[in-house]
Order: C-alpha cells, then structure tokens, then sequence
C-alpha cells in the first residue's frame, strides 16, 4: 500500500460516536441509538436500517477521543448514561435527549464515569455587572433611536485577563433575552472556556453549545431552544476549489443571529476585508483606521494574516441584531 494510502485510511478511520432517532416509528419515540464507527454516522446508520426501511435521523456525531489522544467507544457512553439513570432497554437504544447523550460524551472525554451535571452558581463580580448593565444599556438605547435605524450597533469590551469574558457574555445575552449567539475567533483553543462555562453554570440551564469537529458540518441543535454557536473565523473565511463558500458553513447564514461576538478582537488586527466582513458603517472602526490603528502585521502568523485579509462581504454575509467585540487576554 502506498504511504498517501495509508495515511488516508487513518485520516479516514476517526473513532466517533454517533446517534440517531427513528422518524415515524411510535415503539422507537423518544429513543436514541447511541453508537460508535470509525466511518461516517451517515454509512453506519444506513447500514443498520437498509432491511428494516425504517426511516432515521442523525441527531449527533462526535470523535470519540479524549486530549490526550486515547480514544472511548459506545458502551462507556452507555455506561455513563446508566449511571445517570438513563433507561437502556435494548442493546445500544437509550430513551433521552440529545443534549443528556452530549453530556455523556463530555464525560467520556474528561475521564468521568457518570454526567457532571451544573455545579457552578457563582455570581457575577461588581465590574462584570457593570459591563452588562452598561452594554445593554447602550443595546436598547441605540435601537430605540430612529436615527439608527437599519444599522447594527456594536460594543466593545476591553477585557483584561480574569475578567471572566466568556461568563459575562453569557450574562449579557441572558440580560438581553437573545437565544441565538455566535462566537468567531481567531484562537480555536480557547472552545474549552466558552463551552464549559455555558455547559456547567445554572444560570445557563437549558442552552446548547454548538461546534463544528474539523471540516465537518455544524453538529445539530433545536433551534426552539438558545444556543451558542462557536467557529473558527479561519474556517469561516475559507472557501471551497471553486471559489465559494464551503457547504459546511453553509447553515451559519440561515440563522437570523440576536449577537455575533468577536472573541480575541483588537484594533491592530484587523484587515481591511475581514472588517468589511461586520458593517462597513461601523464608525467606531472607521475612526481607528484613520488615526493608523488597524494594523494588519499584528496578526500572529501568516496564516492568520491571510484569513483576515480574504475576506469578501458579498460572499458570506451574516445577519445579527448585534456585535460584541472582545479584546485583551
């Protein structure tokens, strides 16, 4: 076997764990096959319900592996969601939701054997209550004016580290009622701290977290309930070989966004078309590019240089009631 070979077959063979309900069969309502492959949840599933013609519905799909690069497979989810007191009564059929099986996934991956339910109920610090009364202040105000009308407004945070920026926006979306946000960052690694605060505090009891696993497509929420949708703003900008946009970031423009937050936001990092990419009547950027503060040589790396740069309004607008920038560590 050639060596390009062989590396696809391991690029291909991604340890996953996947679910799917059966569409229109009364027995099956409300459960789940929870399950694992190390193809596409799309062929096993087909798979498994080619002779019975049972219709199905992917609901989940995630790698089962952990950040150490060990790897789990489907009976330890099942098992955790037993511990949970999750009925399992037949084979690899749990009757929950998708967000209990998410859960136990998120277990799998820390190293627990049951789900960590939310624990945290700490309260917001003087100056984050601050930050919140005083951006939703501005919110409201500005689209009570009718000079405003049919502009975006946008607000920036000049949140030094430890000011706990990922819990207080959540507290600002909580304040202002918004049940669809979307989080672009130029650094992947910080997921963990917007996934993990809005997954394990009460106050955020009942909304989604929603990512994207390599060049997959978004995993699916229920649009009826809140969510948080994180991207990679590299992988948002990127575009398929013919020029477009790629289908996996096609969804992120059906969505009507009440904020898109920019996280890792700075003046001096911008390039000209990635700020196009928000609303080109900003005056807050227009000023800064003329007193020379958008510099876009602050990037990184030069892979970051250019995911700035590419950027074309006219080929993936996003719509958004409103933006919040976030800037400093």
């Amino acid at each position: 076997m050639a060596a390009k070979d062989l590396l696809r077959g391991r690029v291909a063979a991604t340890p996953t764990i996947y679910a799917y309900e059966h569409v229109d069969y009364p027995a099956h309502k409300g459960w789940l096959k929870v399950g694992y492959t190390t193809r596409t949840a799309e062929i096993r599933a087909r798979e498994q319900n080619q002779t019975s013609h049972v219709r199905y519905r992917i609901v989940l799909e995630r790698p089962a592996m952990r950040k150490d690069g060990s790897t789990f497979d489907d009976r330890l989810v099942r098992s955790i969601l037993r511990n949970g007191h999750i009925p399992n009564p037949e084979g690899e059929w749990c009757i929950c939701d998708v967000g209990t099986v998410e859960k136990a996934i998120a277990a799998a991956v820390a190293g627990n054997d049951r789900i960590v339910d939310r624990i945290e109920d700490f309260k917001m610090r003087p100056e984050q209550e601050r930050a919140v009364e005083k951006t939703a202040l501005y919110f409201n105000a500005f689209r009570k004016d009718p000079a405003n009308r049919g502009l975006t407004p946008h607000f920036l945070w000049n949140a030094k580290m430890r000011f706990g920026k990922t819990f207080t926006t959540y507290q600002l979306a909580l304040r202002m009622g918004w049940t669809k946000v979307l989080v672009l960052t130029f650094k992947p690694a910080v997921k963990t701290a917007w996934e993990e605060d809005l997954l394990t505090h009460k106050d955020f009891a009942g909304w989604q977290f929603c990512q994207k696993q390599d060049d997959r497509e978004f995993n699916r929420v229920d649009e009826g309930r809140p969510f948080v949708c994180f991207a990679s703003f590299q992988d948002v900008l990127g575009r398929n070989a013919a020029g477009g946009i790629k289908a996996t970031n096609e969804w992120i423009q059906t969505v009507g966004w009440d904020c898109i937050v920019l996280d890792e936001y700075h003046y001096g990092a911008w390039g000209r078309n990635a700020r196009n990419f928000y609303d080109r009547k900003d005056p807050a950027l227009g000023r800064a590019e003329e007193m020379g503060e958008i510099l876009a040589e602050d990037a990184d790396n030069a892979r970051e240089l250019e995911a700035r740069e590419m950027y074309d309004e006219g080929l993936m607008p996003l719509r958004t009631g409103a933006y919040l920038y976030l800037s400093g560590t």
